[in-house]
C-alpha cells in the first residue's frame, strides 16, 4: 500500500533531488561479498543505515541486494516517463508540466511578494499585482489540469494537488477582503457623483475605485493595509478627536483644521530625560511623512497642552477626568484589535510565500516519484528540518539587509521597546521545535520496542532544544533581567546608590544570546559524526553538519563585536558576519535536503555521488535564492524613499 504524502514545510530538494531520485534501477552486487548478516546487523528499524554497532565502517560501494531487501525497487514516476522516456512509443507532455511551473512559479515568487511590497507601503497599484498574482494562478492551473488529463496517475495518494487548493483558499480569503475594500470605495463613489460632488468618467472611476487614488491625493497614500507595524498618528488622532466630542469643547471641524495646521512640541523641560532618548528618532509614518516619535507621556503632554490652549473649564474634574478615560479605553481597545488584526493579515499574507516553497518542495517530489512506502519517515525527517533551516537563513539574509528593522531586529537599537526581540523570537521557534520533535522520533515504533541508538540520538537532540529554548527566552524576559540585576542592585547602600552607579551598561540595548546559535552549533557539530551506512552518506552528512556550525561560530562572533559596541543607531547595522552566517544557514539546510537516504542511494546509482556536485549546486541555489530576497527587499525600500517623496512634494504644493 503506497503511502500519502503529508504535509511538509518548506523549500525545494532542489534540481539535483529531480536529477536522480527518479534514476531506473540497476543491480550492483560487487560489494554483496561483505556478509549480509553483518550488514543488517547496522540497520534499525526505521530503514537507515544505522547500527548498534556504530564502529563499524562506512561502505563504499552500494549493496543492491542489502537495498530491496528494506525497500521496494523505485516505480514509474512522471519524470521517468516525461524526460527518461521509459516508454518511448508512449506520447508525453512535459512542456505542459513546465508551464504549471513557470506560472506557479511567477505567481508565489513574482506577483505575490511584489504585491506585499506594495500593499506595505500604502501604494495604490498593489491591487494590480492582486489581478496578475491570480492571473499567474488560472494559467498554471490550467496546465496542470491539462497535463493530468492527458497523463496517467503516477503517483497514488499524493496530497500536493489537495494542499495547493487549499494554499490557494487562503490567499482568496485575502484577496475578498481587497474585493470588499473596492466595493466599499465604489459605493462612495458613486454617492459621491450623486451627490454632485464629482462627474461621473470611466477614468476617474477606475482612480477612485480600483487604483484607490483621489485627485487631490499623491500616489501611495490611499490603499487600506498599513503593514505588520505601523506608526500611524491618524488613530491618534482619532481618538483625541472623539474625545473632543464627548466633552463639547469644540465641533470636529475645528479640531480638524487645528490639527493641520499645527503639531505642538514636547515640553522638554517638563520631561528632559523623554525628550534625550527620543532626540534623534524620527523615521516616515505610513502616509511617508516624517515624524517626531512620541512616547505615551509625551502623549499626554500635548493633550493638557491642547487642553490649556482650548481654554476649556469643566466645574467637575473628577466627571470630566472620568469621561476622558472610558474614552480613550473604548477607543484604545479598537485600535489595539485594529492593529491586531493588520498583524493577522499581514503574518497570513507573508505566509504564503513559504507555503509557495513548500508547494515547490512537494511539487519536485511527487514529480520524481520519490518518498513512497518505507522511505517516507527519513524523508520528512531531511524535508522538513533542512527546510527550515533554509528558511531561517533567508530570513537571517533579510534581517541583515534591512528587514524587520522597525521592530529591532535588523540589528539595530529598536525605536520602540513595545516588541520582542529577534533573539526571543528565534528561542520560541526552537522551544517549539524541542517540545514536539520530543515525542515524534518514537513514530512508526510498536509499543514495547527498546529505544534504539538514533531513537536516544535524536530524542536528546529535541530536548536540547526544548530547555534551551526555555532559556534563551528567560533570558530575553524584561522581568526576568530585573530579577537578576535585582541583587546587585540592593547590595549597594542607599546612602551611596547614585544614578551612575545603578545605571544600566551600554551592553543592555540589545540582545546578545547565544542559545539559538548553541543549539544549530550543537546540531551541526553532532550530524557530522552521525553514523551512515555508506561512505557518501557520512560525507554529505559532515558537509551540512559543519555548514551549520559555521553559522553558529559567525553567529558568535557577530555578538562579541556588537557586545564591545552597542548598535546605538535605528538604521540597519549590517554586520557581515551575519550575512556569511545566513549563507551557511541556508547551504547547510539545502545539503540537509539533499541528505535524504533516497537521494543519496540514487546518486549512487547514476555514478552522481560526488561531494563538488552537491555542494555547488546547493551554493548556487543558495545563491539565487538570496538574489531574490535582495531584490524583494530593495524594491520595498525603493518604493519607500519613492512615496515619501510624493508625499513631501505634495505637502509643499
Amino acid at each position: 500500500m503506497r503511502a500519502h504524502w503529508p504535509a511538509l514545510h518548506l523549500l525545494l530538494p532542489a534540481l539535483a533531488a529531480a536529477l536522480v531520485l527518479a534514476a531506473p534501477s540497476s543491480s550492483d552486487d560487487s560489494s554483496f561479498a561483505r556478509s549480509l548478516d553483518e550488514s543488517l546487523s547496522r540497520r534499525d528499524g526505521h530503514g537507515h543505515g544505522h547500527s548498534h554497532n556504530s564502529h563499524a565502517a562506512p561502505i563504499i560501494t552500494l549493496n543492491e541486494t542489502e537495498v530491496l531487501m528494506y525497500h521496494a525497487p523505485t516505480p514509474d514516476s512522471y519524470w521517468s516517463l516525461d524526460i527518461d522516456r521509459v516508454h518511448p512509443e508512449e506520447k508525453r507532455y512535459p512542456a505542459l508540466m513546465g508551464t504549471h511551473i513557470v506560472f506557479m512559479s511567477a505567481a508565489f515568487f513574482g506577483a505575490l511578494p511584489v504585491g506585499i511590497a506594495l500593499r506595505s507601503v500604502k501604494h495604490a497599484w498593489h491591487g494590480l499585482f492582486v489581478i496578475l498574482f491570480w492571473t499567474f494562478v488560472s494559467l498554471g492551473l490550467a496546465a496542470n489540469g491539462l497535463y493530468k488529463k492527458l497523463t496517467p496517475d503516477m503517483y497514488e495518494g499524493q496530497k500536493h494537488s489537495v494542499q495547493g487548493y487549499f494554499v490557494l483558499f487562503i490567499a482568496a480569503v485575502l484577496s475578498a477582503f481587497d474585493l470588499i475594500a473596492i466595493f466599499g470605495r465604489f459605493v462612495s463613489y458613486v454617492r459621491g457623483v450623486r451627490a454632485g460632488q464629482d462627474q461621473f468618467s470611466f477614468v476617474g472611476c477606475w482612480r477612485a475605485v480600483v487604483l484607490d487614488r483621489a485627485e487631490d491625493r499623491p500616489l501611495g497614500t490611499g490603499a487600506e493595509y498599513t503593514g505588520l507595524v505601523s506608526a500611524d498618528p491618524e488613530e491618534l488622532d482619532a481618538a483625541e478627536l472623539k474625545t473632543r466630542e464627548i466633552e463639547g469643547d469644540e465641533p470636529s471641524s475645528s479640531i480638524q483644521d487645528r490639527r493641520a495646521r499645527f503639531v505642538p512640541p514636547i515640553n522638554t523641560e517638563f520631561s528632559p530625560r523623554i525628550s534625550a532618548e527620543h532626540e534623534h528618532e524620527e523615521w516616515a509614518n505610513d502616509n511617508g511623512h516624517h515624524s517626531q516619535r512620541y512616547p505615551q507621556s509625551a502623549a499626554s503632554e500635548r493633550t493638557v497642552f491642547e487642553h490649556s490652549r482650548s481654554g476649556s473649564t469643566h466645574s467637575d474634574d473628577t466627571l470630566h477626568e472620568s469621561v476622558h478615560r472610558s474614552s480613550w479605553s473604548e477607543l484604545g481597545r479598537a485600535a489595539l484589535l485594529k492593529k491586531i488584526g493588520r498583524a493577522v493579515f499581514a503574518t497570513a499574507e507573508r505566509i504564503l510565500v513559504f507555503a509557495g516553497l513548500f508547494q515547490v518542495t512537494t511539487g519536485i517530489v511527487i514529480y520524481t516519484g520519490g518518498c513512497r512506502e518505507n522511505y517516507i519517515n527519513g524523508c520528512l525527517a531531511h524535508l522538513i528540518k533542512g527546510g527550515i533551516f533554509w528558511c531561517y537563513g533567508l530570513a537571517s539574509f533579510a534581517r541583515f539587509l534591512g528587514s524587520f528593522s522597525e521592530l529591532g531586529w535588523a540589528w539595530n537599537r529598536a525605536p520602540s521597546k513595545s516588541y520582542p526581540s529577534a533573539e526571543f523570537v528565534e528561542c520560541f521557534v526552537i522551544f517549539l521545535y524541542g517540545i514536539t520533535n520530543t515525542w515524534m522520533e518514537r513514530f512508526g515504533a510498536k509499543p514495547g520496542d527498546p529505544f534504539t541508538t538514533k531513537q536516544v540520538q535524536h530524542i536528546s537532540i529535541a530536548v536540547m532544544f526544548w530547555f534551551a529554548g526555555l532559556i534563551g527566552m528567560g533570558i530575553e524576559s524584561k522581568r526576568v533581567r530585573r530579577w537578576l540585576a535585582s541583587s546587585a542592585a540592593a547590595a549597594l547602600p542607599s546612602a551611596t546608590r547614585s544614578q551612575e552607579a545603578v545605571a544600566e551598561p551600554p551592553s543592555y540595548i540589545a540582545s546578545f544570546n547565544p542559545f539559538p546559535a548553541l543549539c544549530i552549533g550543537i546540531t551541526g557539530a553532532a550530524m557530522a559524526a552521525h553514523f551512515q551506512t555508506y561512505l557518501f552518506q557520512v560525507q554529505i552528512h559532515e558537509l551540512w553538519g559543519n555548514l551549520l556550525s559555521a553559522f553558529a561560530v559567525l553567529r558568535c562572533v557577530t555578538y562579541f563585536f556588537l557586545w564591545l559596541s552597542p548598535p546605538r543607531s535605528i538604521l540597519p547595522s549590517r554586520p557581515p558576519t551575519e550575512a556569511l552566517a545566513s549563507f551557511f544557514l541556508a547551504c547547510g539546510g539545502l545539503v540537509f535536503q539533499f541528505s535524504t537516504e533516497e537521494v543519496t542511494i540514487a546518486a549512487m546509482r547514476r555514478g552522481h555521488d560526488d561531494m563538488m556536485m552537491f555542494l555547488n549546486v546547493a551554493v548556487a541555489t543558495t545563491c539565487l535564492a538570496f538574489c531574490w530576497t535582495l531584490g524583494i527587499v530593495a524594491f520595498k525600500g525603493w518604493l519607500k524613499s519613492h512615496a515619501t517623496k510624493s508625499v513631501k512634494f505634495h505637502s509643499s504644493a
